[in-house]
């Protein structure tokens, strides 16, 4: 029998009947340790956005028999360092991807379009035109850190007739046909584009990948869009171009991450700033259970784990 851990009825509601040799239990290792019960028998245990922390990975640590986490976000650097030793963790690899597409074309048609103008001319009451804003047809985008995520940006890019370019550890054709160069290229890629796409996620390679001196490659008039990870830019270096006027950025993530209060990137013309929410997806969401309903075939089968990241290293809790 397969034990799978779900956070509320409604998750489970969603799921459905998963066949007769798995148990659906509610359990959220956020508010209480696992029921007693439970505790050894579970076996996949769904984790919720903004669930995470040394008390809640020791929670499932406690579990003996736990075979795999999942996370519900593709990112996963934040929790690596807690994952129960012996235990698989699963991101959500590409759940988001249509919601961060969606977010980034938002994201740069409101830069390029120069809607937050408007929008605050509208609230004074004032007919403010500016009718010669840049489109984005005709532009050339380079995403940088091309999966799953970035194929789904370049499709809703193409349809508004944008070039589109990327970059990953590797060059290569894409599935998708898009012309896909390595990182080391990047100086002599960037004055070509209009529009850079930050995808990639943070580790030590892309620490501060976008600084001053691939900022100061990027043409007057261009624009940064980042979605990734906000310590990927850094942060100075994109203060001093958008206070300069020359660049322009829209920025879901930040580092500093929630961005305080005062904070100059606030004020910097030029920028549109949201907070960090391109990539949530209720766990309710179809490709969300799809996941799960992957993993638990993946359990029944002995096959492999979808989306395995990493094998967890941290003690359990006994």
């Amino acid at each position: 029998m397969i034990t799978v851990a779900v956070p509320d009825q409604e998750v489970a509601d969603a799921l459905g009947d998963l066949g007769d040799d798995v148990r659906l239990v509610l359990w959220s290792p956020k508010e209480t340790d696992a029921p007693e019960q439970e505790r050894d028998r579970i076996d996949l245990v769904c984790v919720p956005h903004l669930h995470g922390g040394r008390h809640l990975y020791a929670r499932m640590g406690a579990c003996a028999n736990l075979k795999v986490i999942q996370i519900p976000s593709a990112g996963f650097e934040h929790v690596a360092h807690m994952v129960p030793d012996g235990v698989v963790l699963a991101n959500a690899r590409g759940v988001h991807d249509t919601r961060v597409a969606e977010a980034t074309l938002a994201l740069a048609l409101m830069a390029r379009r120069r809607l937050p103008q408007y929008v605050e001319a509208q609230q004074r009451g004032v007919w403010e035109q500016d009718p010669w804003t840049p489109s984005l047809a005709d532009s050339r985008a380079l995403i940088v850190g091309y999966g799953s995520i970035a194929e789904a940006i370049a499709v809703r890019l193409r349809a508004c007739e944008v070039e589109v370019e990327g970059v990953a550890r590797s060059a290569r054709t894409a599935p998708d046909g898009t012309i896909v160069h390595v990182v080391g290229d990047l100086p002599t890629l960037l004055p070509d584009f209009d529009l850079v796409v930050i995808v990639t996620p943070h580790d030590e390679s892309t620490d501060k990948l976008v600084d001053a001196a691939f900022l100061a490659a990027m043409p007057d008039g261009a624009l940064l869009v980042n979605v990734g990870r906000g310590k990927v830019v850094d942060t100075d270096a994109l203060l001093d171009e958008l206070q300069s006027g020359r660049l322009s950025a829209a920025l879901d993530v930040t580092d500093p991450e929630p961005l305080p209060e005062g904070h100059p990137l606030w004020t910097a013309p030029n920028c549109l700033i949201t907070p960090h929410i391109a990539g949530f997806e209720v766990l309710t969401n179809r490709r969300y259970t799809d996941l799960v309903r992957k993993q638990v075939e993946a359990l029944r089968s002995g096959g492999e784990i979808v989306n395995a990241v990493m094998v967890g290293s941290a003690p359990r809790e006994r």
